[in-house]
């Protein structure tokens, strides 16, 4: 049986309260399938710095690490008793199978790394959308995989059980240029959201909370521009943002927080400044224009119905 091991860094903890609201499998059940060393939420029996030390000797393997969290070589924050988080890591990740960031933190430095007072905040293998974390551009554990990031703000928890049971049973796993899965990440919350049919006939929303209309043109929703299957694997197996109104913020890429305002969309000549991935802006344009010409009676009128 696998060996799994979790710390943090500088977090929330919203991660570890994502992951333990699991289902499907949930963490518990998780743990059937792998040997739990240590989580900071759930060990009471056990101090972190007996398993690392056993880890350190050689008396007891480690097949997966999970962190949770930015890096900070400021020791006065990160600490874990006796250890401070790079001390942590430096001993950790010569040792781990596996090394998995939990949460856009962990992956990109997020926004602890966004504090001007220390610049040296960031990810594992990332800071933001560069290859300058804590960890070599180069790195890769045993097993040959660099840090595997399961990103979001908070990491959905079926994503995460996915790539432990991935790990578990021997499976490849393609990652994309960011490290993550791509069986998951290939995906946009764009992708079987439920409001399609008004995004594609320019119908939106002029409110949070409407069941009807697109979130895009005019309330800021990164639906057709985040890696993310929001809309596929459900939160809690019944809805997502979009799905109670709310714009997707596209908390799984490396530019969150970095934007002003997530509440609308920034236009130039009504023109919304970054379309939907894999469109040009003139064939968007383009399509927009033919979309309002001939517009739809029957979604305004739905939309109008909900006001």
């Amino acid at each position: 049986m696998k060996t799994l091991l979790w710390i943090q860094g500088l977090t929330c903890n919203g991660n570890t309260q994502s992951v333990l609201n699991g289902e499907l499998p949930s963490f518990y059940e998780l743990l059937t399938k792998v040997r739990l060393l240590f989580h900071p939420a759930v060990s009471y029996r056990e101090k972190l710095h007996n398993v690392v030390e056993r880890i350190k000797k050689g008396k007891e393997k480690l097949d997966i690490l999970v962190v949770e969290g930015a890096i900070t070589g400021d020791e006065r924050f990160g600490r874990a008793g006796r250890y401070s988080i790079t001390e942590l890591l430096d001993i950790l990740s010569r040792k781990a199978e596996y090394i998995i960031a939990a949460g856009n933190c962990a992956s990109f430095g997020n926004i602890p790394a966004l504090y001007s007072g220390n610049p040296d905040v960031r990810g594992l293998q990332f800071r933001f959308e560069k290859k300058d974390g804590y960890l070599p551009p180069d790195f890769k554990t045993s097993s040959g995989y660099p840090v595997i990031n399961i990103t979001g703000c908070p990491v959905h928890p079926a994503w995460f059980t996915q790539t432990v049971m991935a790990i578990v049973e021997g499976k490849d796993i393609m990652l994309d240029r960011f490290n993550r899965p791509k069986e998951l990440f290939m995906y946009l919350p764009h992708d079987g959201c439920i409001r399609n049919e008004y995004f594609e006939w320019k119908v939106e929303s002029e409110e949070f909370g409407h069941k009807e209309g697109c979130l895009f043109y005019n309330l800021g929703c990164r639906g057709p521009l985040t890696h993310a299957p929001c809309n596929k694997v459900l939160w809690n197996r019944v809805s997502s943002k979009t799905r109670a109104g709310m714009p997707c913020l596209g908390c799984t890429e490396f530019d969150f927080p970095l934007r002003e305002n997530y509440f609308e969309t920034k236009k130039n000549i009504g023109i919304p400044e970054e379309v939907p991935l894999g469109v040009t802006k003139r064939a968007y344009i383009t399509i927009t224009g033919v979309a309002k010409t001939l517009k739809n009676e029957r979604l305004t009128k739905k939309l109008e119905e909900t006001d």
